[in-house]
């Protein structure tokens, strides 16, 4: 199970990846796929926001992901799969209630 870990932790790499990335761009990063960018009051500011959701978003990732390293067929894997879903959702909130409303134009 030690490789999913592996697995896991990877995945969480990469948003922390697109983190930083987006902290250091000069064009808004779009949180959501395929959706159309709205005006942004401050760039740099909203840049800052959204590359903390997403580095925050993957080191929590990688820490539900520890139950990975128990022996197969353990509950506490269920740790991980309902803390990833209750971590999405409130990341979706957050951007949606904070980021977005205090950086969009109006």
């Amino acid at each position: 199970m030690a490789g999913m870990f592996i697995v896991w932790s990877t995945v969480g790499c990469l948003f922390i990846g697109v983190g930083i990335y987006s902290f250091f761009t000069k064009k808004a990063i779009g949180f959501w796929a395929n959706a159309e960018m709205f005006q942004v009051t401050d760039i740099k500011k909203y840049n800052g926001a959204v590359a903390k959701l997403f580095c925050i978003y993957g080191i929590v990732f990688i820490v539900l992901g520890f139950p990975l390293i128990s022996e197969q067929n353990s509950a506490w894997i269920l740790l991980s799969v309902i803390g990833m879903m209750i971590e999405s959702i409130t990341a979706m909130i957050v951007y949606t209630t904070v980021i977005e409303k205090k950086y969009k134009k109006k």
